[in-house]
């Protein structure tokens, strides 16, 4: 299920040549300076769909179509898809690029297929919800109701105690580790660091919650246990989708370095979760879960 995803690759078919994109697009700018004009090169963070198909049982169904930054579009799959209950890491057969002939070549790095074993899940939560956006994510796929009846809430008596001062280096390292945002400046960030402040994985994106998809799917795919030890942090704003996807993963503790959205702070609280917003130079709010912030 390996997706390098980080280098143009072309495939010859049928005459026409399938280009795989990369997470950043070069283009022309003119940039006006103190009165002083020039033309220069410079890189965008590329933005381009992907459709997200299941396969299971001798049917097959497309589950999702997100504005992504192409690359660890598997990890983007998988994460999606355990997020919102459909599947499990266990359940997952194979992730590949889509060569079904009704995907034109040019599209085939752009559309994705989740072989699932057994029948295919039940999908009527999604069927109003098939195309998403780089910004919100699938608004309303899943509401605090729906989360009572697959999620457990995390006691404040388990999962990790962190520092103020280990949260106060979170941002510079998450910074630090952006190598696609250095490049084009435009790119969200999802890290996952341990209780010491150590960045364990992080994963770049248009979109926050394709972001933490990625990460997710990561974890998923590389056969890590529940990640109740960990803490994550997300670029932006924390809102009830960044705070869904950490709770089915298992993460008791989400930093942000802008304002959390109010249902966030309430999915927070009712399920035992510790949220952190306006992360950023030596300070921070603490929303919910303060038993795991030492002293």
């Amino acid at each position: 299920m390996g997706d390098s995803g980080g280098e143009t690759v072309h495939v010859w078919e049928r005459g026409r040549a399938a280009r795989r994109p990369g997470p950043s697009t070069r283009t022309r700018v003119t940039e006006v300076s103190g009165g002083v004009v020039r033309d220069r090169r410079d890189d965008l963070a590329t933005e381009e769909p992907l459709e997200i198909r299941v396969q299971a049982g001798g049917a097959r169904r497309t589950v999702a179509i997100t504005m992504r930054t192409p690359g660890a579009d598997f990890e983007l799959a998988a994460g999606f898809l355990h997020g919102e209950g459909l599947a499990s890491a266990g359940e997952i057969a194979s992730i590949a690029y889509c060569t079904d002939d009704d995907v034109p070549p040019e599209a085939r790095y752009n559309t994705v297929t989740v072989r699932l074993r057994g029948p295919l899940p039940d999908l009527p939560s999604l069927e109003r919800h098939f195309v998403t956006s780089s910004a919100c994510g699938v608004c309303g796929t899943a509401s605090l109701d729906a989360l009572r009846g697959r999620c457990a809430p995390l006691p404040f008596g388990d999962g990790p105690r962190v520092s103020p001062e280990t949260l106060y280096g979170l941002p510079h390292r998450l910074r630090k580790a952006q190598g696609v945002f250095g490049k084009t400046g435009g790119l969200h960030a999802a890290g996952l660091f341990t209780p010491d402040g150590e960045l364990v994985a992080l994963r770049e994106d248009v979109g926050r919650h394709n972001a933490l998809d990625k990460l997710v799917g990561w974890a998923l795919m590389n056969g890590m246990p529940p990640l109740g030890g960990h803490i994550l942090l997300v670029s932006g704003r924390s809102s009830y989708e960044i705070l869904q996807k950490a709770l089915t993963a298992g993460i008791p503790v989400v930093c942000a370095v802008s304002a959390p959205s109010s249902l966030a702070v309430d999915l927070a609280r009712e399920f035992g979760m510790t949220l952190v917003g306006f992360l950023r130079e030596e300070r921070f709010n603490l929303y919910s879960g303060a038993e795991r912030v030492t002293g």
